[in-house]
This record gives structure tokens, sequence and C-alpha cells, in this order.
């Protein structure tokens, strides 16, 4: 049997969660479909999937195997579509993206510039929320979000890794103690802290580079939806909080803002590029994707920031 097409019907079960909607999808049979799994499975000499009359569901090594091969099948589906590209396929038109409301920052404004620079007849409608948008319902054409796991009925690219650091400005720390007091997390639950309202902390664990591990725990001040209202809240003093580096890394290099248990780390975040379909995608959208991943690929130094002529206002979202 094709290999190719073993993955690519794999994938497409994966995704559907049907061996009958992805044989269809497919243009083959059932039978062929279960087949094709079965041989996939022999030579991979691992099982991929638990079947039952009225579930699927991976394996750890089937939920291994489909992100890996999901990516080599994108890398083989680009490759494709730019040797089929041609003057019709230039990226155009509006490009509806949903955001972290941390992503209003001046790297991501030099990195909008310069795409569009590349992508002039591209309109980058930009939406910044700290919220789960519906791609298909609120009529989104990509999602970019930071996460450990994205959704598994969406296509995700990863992009880069995002670290956060937990935060507290120098005078707000004199006045709680020795700014070099704060090195174990049990130390925090004695700061007040800005923690967000569009996601629960509380079960964060914390992870030491002997191999320790401590529950993060944080004594609420004030809970926002506005990732930047948050780090203005920490520059006055208000308290700690658990803020991404694309915001605070200037601050942290100044030390304007101090970063906490600096021994210990939370689990790493990555930041994914999440669609819909991979189905004819818009040029549009395959660039913006394929840019972001050049742009923020590890080694690439970030975009000098954008230095304006005057004073902005603080931004509200």
């Amino acid at each position: 049997m094709d290999r190719l097409t073993s993955l690519r019907l794999f994938r497409e079960v994966v995704e559907s969660g049907s061996f009958a909607r992805a044989a269809e999808a497919m243009g083959i049979s059932a039978p062929m479909a279960s087949r094709h799994i079965a041989q996939l499975e022999r030579s991979l000499g691992a099982r991929l999937l638990h079947r039952s009359s009225r579930h699927l569901s991976l394996t750890d090594a089937g939920r291994s195997w489909y992100e890996q091969s999901s990516r080599a099948l994108d890398l083989l589906d680009s490759a494709e579509a730019a040797l089929a590209a041609d003057a019709d396929a230039t990226p155009r038109g509006r490009l509806k993206i949903s955001a972290p409301v941390w992503f209003g920052t001046a790297r991501m404004a030099r990195l909008l510039a310069d795409y569009h620079a590349q992508c002039p007849q591209v309109l980058v409608d930009l939406h910044l929320a700290n919220r789960r948008v519906d791609l298909v319902a609120d009529g989104f054409d990509l999602a970019l979000r930071a996460t450990q796991e994205p959704a598994a009925a969406l296509i995700a690219r990863p992009l880069c890794a995002v670290d956060f650091h937990l935060v507290a400005a120098p005078h707000y720390l004199a006045n709680c103690g020795q700014p070099g007091q704060f090195t174990q997390p049990e130390e925090l639950a004695a700061l007040g802290a800005i923690v967000p309202s569009y996601v629960e902390l509380e079960g964060l664990v914390l992870r030491h580079a002997d191999g320790r591990q401590a529950a993060l725990r944080l004594t609420p001040v004030m809970r926002s939806d506005d990732t930047h209202l948050t780090r203005h809240a920490v520059h006055a003093g208000l308290g700690i909080a658990y803020l991404p580096s694309w915001l605070v890394d200037e601050d942290l290099a100044q030390q304007r803002l101090v970063g906490l248990v600096p021994e210990w780390r939370t689990p790493a975040n990555t930041l994914f590029a999440v669609y819909a379909s991979r189905q004819h995608m818009a040029p549009a959208l395959r660039s913006f994707i394929d840019f972001l991943a050049a742009a923020l690929a590890p080694g690439v130094a970030p975009a000098d920031p954008v230095a304006p002529s005057a004073p902005l206002p603080s931004p509200t979202r």
C-alpha cells in the first residue's frame, strides 16, 4: 500500500474521528481505510488507535506519530503548493486573525510592517482578546495561541516558544521584604497577585532544575482580562503577576521589574498558528503563517521596536 496515502488517511481519521468519514474524504472504501491503518501500525510496530464500535482515541504512540507525521505532511503540502503557485496565487484580500492581548507590542507592529512590505495586497484584520474564539463560527481565518496543548480538532503549526515570568516591581518587593528573599514558590503566597480572569493558575506547577516540583499558589488582589493593564498594575506596585516575555523582557533587562523564583520555571508554552482546514488554503493565510514561522524561528533576532514620533496613549486591551 502507498505509505503517503496511509499517512494522509491516518491524519484524516484522527481529525474526523471516524474511519467512515475519513474514507469518504479520501475517496476509498471503509474496509480499505482499515487495511491502510493496520498496515501502517504493522510497519511502525506500534498500535496507533484505540478502537471500539462507537469510539476512536489515540494511543500515546499514536499521539506522537500524529504530531510528527502531520508536520511532515504540512511540509510536503507547502512544497507542492509552492511548485503549483503562479501569478494568480499572489496573496491578497482580508485576513482575519485572533491573537492574545499581549501581541499589542512594538515587536508585533514591526513584524506586521515587514509582512505588509512583502504582501501589500493583504489587509490584516487583527483582533486582540484573551479568549479562545470559534474560528468557524466567528469567521476567523487564523488564531495565534500560546499553549502547551492546542485543540485537537484544529490544525496547529508551532511557531516559537513563549516564556512566561513571575515579575514584581522593585519598590513593591522592598515594602514586602528584601528583593532577593523570594526564591521559593511557597513564599509567593505572602504577596498580592494580579491574576488573569480568563484562565485559572491554581493548578500551575513550577519545576526546579533539579527535578523538584511545587504548586504555584497566589493570593489575588485583582483579576483582569487585559494583559497590558496587568503589566501597568505591576509597575504601580499593586502586586506580582505572571506575564509573557514579549511584554516584560525589556522591563527585566532594565531592572524596572524583578523576576521571582528564578530557579523555578513554568512548563514551556508554544505559540501556535491555528486554523480550521488544510484544504484550499488561501495564499494570504499561507503566506502569513510562513512569514511568522520564518520571523519567529529560533536564532532569528527580534525585530527592532517601532519608535513613535510622539507619545502614544497606553493600550486598553
